[in-house]
């Protein structure tokens, strides 16, 4: 019994903190936009694919096959962020979030072509020999995940609430009429909440690929996973978001070790619509204002 609690814990903080790194990257975009960025689970894509291109193919060093894939989502990001900003001055929000699903695809066909079909993965940092906690086995790189997350997360968290720029991404998010006038300049925020998500699905790649394996279609779901775990959570709320990660995680695990593998998104969804239909901003709240509204981008 102890060792099943272990393992169920141990592999709740694995999975939960994958999750989280989308799911708070998908809060993080609400914030700002008012957009679900379904395109978010290709962040983790890109990265994964390219260090196991580069690192495990082709035989280059570990910190440049990283630097050249954080270099590539930035510049995803960057594009997402044009793309939905720009077509959102002629359509509506629901339109944007339809071209961000449009984006998800498309990059996920172009991965394909780049690359191939097939699962990648690369060494892990630490090696592949397990050891055990009261009788729970865990993997070297199974820290590296709960550990980096931790720290991308926690950084995040300290980053919005005290420095200019997270004060001024918070101040957006909360009123962007008042602060515009009192001169925060709104797309660059927007910007920088893509480049921020971008670093968060691209870091989530580099230490979950070695662990999980990426394939050039694998976003999606992850970008699903992420999104329901910032509504589970509450949209707009990086607590809510590594909460709804953790919970998900946590009903998925206990789903496969008692019951089977084959059911487990039936009780995490359920758990989902029963958690929205009680609390319908979810376990933390969220925010009560809408994100960025269309007519605001049209002024920029």
């Amino acid at each position: 019994m102890i060792t099943d609690l272990a393992q169920i814990l141990i592999t709740t903080l694995t999975v939960g903190s994958m999750y989280a790194l989308v799911a708070v990257g998908v809060s993080l975009i609400y914030s700002a936009t008012g957009v679900i960025n379904f395109a978010q689970g290709e962040f983790v894509m890109i990265s994964g694919m390219t260090v196991a291109g580069l690192y495990g193919q082709l035989g280059w060093p570990l910190a440049p096959a990283i630097g050249v894939a954080l270099v590539a989502v930035l510049l995803y990001g960057a594009l997402l962020m044009v793309l939905t900003t720009g077509l959102a001055r002629r359509t509506s929000l629901i339109g944007v979030l339809i071209i961000t699903i449009g984006a998800s695809i498309a990059t996920s066909g172009t991965a394909a072509r780049i690359w191939d079909s097939d699962t990648h993965r690369f060494a892990p940092f630490s090696g592949d020999a397990p050891f055990w906690v009261f009788g729970a086995t865990v993997t070297p790189q199974a820290l590296w995940i709960i550990g980096v997350s931790t720290v991308c997360v926690a950084g995040l968290i300290w980053f919005m609430r005290s420095t200019m720029v997270g004060k001024a991404m918070r101040a957006c998010s909360l009123d962007k009429s008042a602060a515009t006038m009192v001169g925060i300049p709104v797309q660059a925020t927007v910007m920088v909440s893509f480049l921020l998500s971008g670093l968060l699905g691209g870091v989530g790649g580099i230490v979950t690929t070695p662990l999980t394996t990426v394939d050039a279609y694998s976003g999606m779901l992850l970008a699903i996973k992420g999104f329901s775990a910032a509504m589970l959570g509450g949209m707009g709320s990086i607590v809510g978001a590594l909460l709804g990660a953790l919970l998900i995680a946590f009903i998925e695990t206990v789903t496969v070790t008692f019951g089977s593998s084959a059911l487990k998104e039936l009780p995490t969804f359920t758990a989902i619509i029963l958690v929205l239909l009680l609390l319908p901003r979810g376990i933390v709240g969220g925010r009560q204002e809408a994100g960025l509204q269309h007519e605001d981008l049209t002024k920029q």
